[in-house]
């Protein structure tokens, strides 16, 4: 059978702001003495209800001794250490931006943090070190690691010197000239030398035995380190216990039946946020469960049996099945609007991880729904643990929705109230994160103990036995805090200054939200891989979003999914090679242009299998970006075709950039490959890689079309239905705007590649017009799976992130005809499982190779003479006239796509197409359009 589809209509992310949270300083005094067995045992048998716990017992140094300290620090090395422009990049060598070649420099190191600058002198140093200049430029496997600092020169550190002891002190070098006066000073920055003498693959975290449980902690630069046990997640100190070093890492053996208390690092070591040797109370960062907020590392056996939902060592073997990535579809869902409102879930369960094991909700029922059409992927926004929603809901606040509900929908009263509890509510997307390796208490229904652990097993099984399997979404690319002190601050406590990645002045780089983490780093790229290979041998997850993946090293991607595929269901119960990974390839901030590495931008990531968002596809199908006017019109939103009075050029301009639109929209429905060939609407044959965006950059970068994630909407900006709304004109009717939305699903779901839909986008879902709805509560953040309504109108949107546009938000919310009814909600829906079930009626609309979609597709109404607002697209089989081809599908040998986004019908001749005797796919002859 030949087939025609017919798609007819009339016709960014960016990142979301993540805030740190402040946290007072928690510490410990003095060190209780060891409990008999007997009295921890009765000690852990007492249950205590969730709350915020401080860490430990009262602190000799109360946060205001604290800040008065780190001001005293500040007033004594103002212009001495404030930054740090040197580089300590092996065990023998130093690197420094100086151009005098008579310059002579001196390493200085104080174990106590007592230097200072006097009348021009450094005083109260422990040590001296002479550095001796050399001729040659950094070794290359330096410059490759650093090669924003590949024209420094570079100095050699005598081989008698006890590199080792002095990483663990105050670090200064300064510079003199040849009369021996002093030219600069500056502090070091020691993630170099650390990799070179330290680099560990060892085991880290808590290891179970039967006899006992190690703790392993790499903390070169610590001076002192012990571990504080507590009697549960917020009782009091019970033992501390003495840590041995060894190259770097330090360690302790203690009793099995130790298992299930709470613990905490203490680490003696210079921080150079404080200028000071600080003692720091963190959490372990291999921590695999935690008290509520973090507070306390829970001593847990993670393969424990008790923490195991049944058949859970057998889910291998009910997993979904997935023959090739290029079968994927993925449904980007948050876990608490999935069923914070839906009432058919039981209220103690609603907005967290048990909602997904109610089979017969409504949710579920939805889900369910679009997997039997062929969905294969839900991806969950973060549910690791992050620190902007208190794990404790007795500390919730909400608002009245009964009594919002009575404002106009263009009031600003609904999101007043919203703000007013925005921090104290139980909302955010959690982009925030604290500690990679442990789900999110918020989540759970009991923060401490085994539940969030339990409890997102359960969740994974349940998904993937309605046939979904589960993307977790992973933010390693910063850290919600840094310094000594804070619940907050993990790994920039234990060894600091080395997980973060700084600037030439040694400053922390913020480009990714803020505390960038540099994956550059050995023990960071090993502390990502090591946390994916928790998260998909521990819970079974089947696949990675990586939150700004451009911020993370390709060598970092690349080890990971070498890593994750290399795990087998016979040793560790997950088939590795199913395992998807896909992220948010902007290339930006200080990692731009590879300035530190080669880092998973788009383009860097070509022929690597790993996926990335098409930013091209989306916003040409939208029209604008999400930092442009929200006006700007795209392909399916009325450009040329319908103007909505935003003045986008005279009508020739807007043709031709409609024409141009269509052009990238037809390399990403052909995977998005740099070489694929179309006939462009100038009529020039160019490859994908040779078709620029309107800023230049190409828009055809992948190698395969398992490397483009097509979408036109995610969690970050306007969701679809709003888009549309604020692009087309103000007079269309609900019916239409109903179409576009559904044209625009169409040409994502339909496209070569992996099609990725946000949540709600099959049902109009509206978050009220807000364009960053990370912090905006339950309320606007609302998915209702029983089809009344879609959200639309419920207030103006946050004023923080939206004011600048209410004036064009206000009056289509107080349009009651941009307000859709139940029935359009449904056959929306309705219409988006009919274009799964065609998706996946045809391996043909899946082609697994760049050969096969160079071969098989075709577009048609191309060149000059292209009638404007039409993408014809064809995919073939094997036929006789092309014996070449193989065959792919037995039922279909040759499809035809028509996405025509005019506001009438439109007639095409299209010579080879014309003798084929299509006729329209079997799902669409029944289907009833708006």
């Amino acid at each position: 059978m030949q087939m025609l589809l017919h798609v007819n209509s009339l016709l960014a992310p960016a990142s979301p702001p993540r805030f740190a949270s402040a946290s007072a300083s928690t510490g410990r005094s003095g060190t209780a003495r060891p409990l008999p067995h007997s009295a921890r045992a009765a000690a852990l048998g007492t249950r205590r209800q969730p709350a915020v716990a401080a860490a430990a017992a009262a602190s000799p140094r109360t946060p205001m001794a604290v800040g008065e300290e780190c001001a005293d620090a500040a007033v004594a090395f103002q212009g001495f250490l404030s930054d740090a422009r040197a580089y300590w990049v092996t065990r023998s060598l130093i690197a420094w931006n100086v151009s005098d070649q008579e310059t002579s420099l001196f390493l200085y190191a104080s174990r106590d943090a007592t230097m200072r600058v006097s009348d021009g002198v450094i005083e109260g140093y422990d040590s001296k070190v002479d550095l001796q200049p050399e001729h040659a430029s950094l070794p290359d496997s330096v410059a490759q690691k650093f090669p924003f600092i590949s024209s420094y020169r570079t100095f050699r550190v005598p081989s008698s010197v006890d590199v080792a002891n002095l990483v663990k002190c105050q670090l200064a070098i300064a510079s003199f000239d040849a009369h021996g006066k002093r030219q600069d000073v500056t502090g070091l920055q020691l993630p170099g030398v650390l990799d070179d003498m330290f680099a560990y693959t060892g085991p880290l975290g808590a290891v179970f035995s039967d006899e006992d449980v190690c703790l392993y902690l790499w903390a070169p630069t610590a001076q002192d380190a012990s571990v504080c046990f507590f009697d549960g997640p917020a009782g009091p100190l019970l033992q501390t216990v003495q840590l041995k070093e060894l190259n770097g890492l330090w360690s302790v053996t203690v009793p099995r039946d130790w298992e299930n208390l709470y613990y905490l690092y203490e680490v003696k070591v210079y921080h150079p946020s404080t200028s000071q040797v600080e003692t720091c109370l963190a959490d372990d960062p291999y921590a695999r469960g935690l008290s509520a907020n973090g507070t306390r590392t829970w001593l847990v056996d993670i393969n424990s049996e008790t923490l195991k939902p049944a058949s859970w060592d057998e889910l291998s073997d009910e997993k979904p099945n997935l023959d090739s990535f290029s079968d994927i579809s993925i449904y980007e869902l948050h876990i608490r609007d999935f069923s914070a409102h839906d009432c058919t879930v039981d209220c103690n369960s609603r907005g967290g991880f048990r909602a997904f094991t109610c089979q017969d909700s409504a949710g579920m029922c939805h889900l369910r729904k679009m997997s039997v059409a062929g969905l294969t992927h839900v991806h969950l926004l973060p549910s690791f643990h992050f620190a902007s929603v208190d794990d404790n809901k007795n500390n919730w606040k909400f608002v009245d929705e009964a009594e919002l509900a009575k404002f106009p929908p263009g009031s600003d009263e609904q999101q007043a109230a919203i703000v007013a509890i925005q921090e104290e509510d139980p909302y955010n997307w959690g982009y925030d994160p604290v500690l990679w390796g442990v789900p999110k208490g918020s989540y759970a229904s009991n923060p401490d103990g085994p539940s969030r652990i339990i409890e997102y097993r359960q969740m994974v099984q349940a998904l993937n036995r309605i046939g979904l399997r589960v993307v977790m979404d992973v933010v390693y690319n910063h850290l919600n805090s840094s310094g000594p002190f804070g619940v907050s601050s993990v790994l920039d406590k234990i060894v600091p200054g080395y997980y973060l990645r700084r600037d030439i002045n040694g400053q922390i780089e913020n480009s990714a939200a803020m505390n960038n983490t540099a994956s550059e780093h050995f023990m960071v790229d090993r502390l990502i891989v090591d946390d994916l290979l928790n998260w998909a041998i521990n819970y079974k997850v089947d696949g990675f979003r990586f939150d700004l993946m451009g911020h993370i090293m390709k060598n970092t991607m690349i080890r990971a999914k070498s890593a994750l595929q290399n795990l087998t269901r016979d040793v560790h119960g997950v088939d590795g090679s199913k395992i998807y990974l896909y992220g948010e390839g902007w290339d930006f901030g200080e990692v731009a242009q590879n300035k530190r590495g080669i880092n998973a931008s788009q383009i860097n990531m070509s022929g690597t299998g790993i996926g990335s968002f098409n930013d091209r596809i989306r916003d040409s199908v939208n029209g604008g970006n999400p930092f442009g006017n929200p006006l700007q019109q795209g392909f399916s939103t009325g450009l040329f075709l319908e103007p909505n009075g935003y003045y986008q050029g005279n009508e020739a301009d807007t043709r031709r950039a409609l024409a141009t639109y269509a052009d990238h929209i037809q390399i990403g429905l052909a995977g998005n490959l740099k070489d694929y060939v179309l006939i462009t609407h100038t009529g020039e044959a160019k490859k994908g890689s040779e078709i620029n965006t309107f800023d230049g950059s190409p828009v055809g970068y992948t190698s395969s079309p398992v490397e483009t994630i097509n979408y036109v909407s995610a969690h970050d900006n306007e969701t679809l239905f709003d888009t549309v709304s604020l692009k087309t004109p103000i007079g269309l009717s609900i019916d239409e705007r109903c179409r576009i939305n559904h044209l625009a699903s169409s040409m994502i779901a339909l496209s070569q590649g992996i099609p990725f839909f946000h949540a709600g986008d099959e049902i109009l879902r509206s978050k009220s017009l807000d364009r960053d709805s990370y912090n905006s509560g339950d309320w606007f953040n609302k998915l209702d799976f029983t089809y009344e309504t879609n959200n639309w109108g419920v207030g103006l949107p946050p004023r923080d992130k939206n004011e600048e546009n209410w004036h064009l938000i206000k009056p289509r919310l107080e349009n009651p005809s941009f307000r859709p009814s139940k029935n359009h909600i449904l056959s929306v829906f309705d219409n988006f499982v009919d274009i799964l079930k065609i998706r996946y009626s045809s391996p043909l609309f899946r082609l697994s190779t760049a050969s096969d979609i160079e071969q098989r597709v075709r577009f048609h109404n191309t060149g000059h003479s292209l009638v404007p607002g039409v993408i014809v697209m064809s995919i073939e089989d094997a036929r006789n006239d092309r014996p070449e081809i193989a065959q792919l599908d037995k039922s279909f040998s040759y499809v035809v796509t028509v996405f025509n986004v005019c506001l009438y019908e439109v007639s095409i001749e299209i010579h080879d197409l014309a003798s084929l005797g299509l006729e329209l796919h079997p799902i669409q002859v029944t289907v009833q359009f708006f």
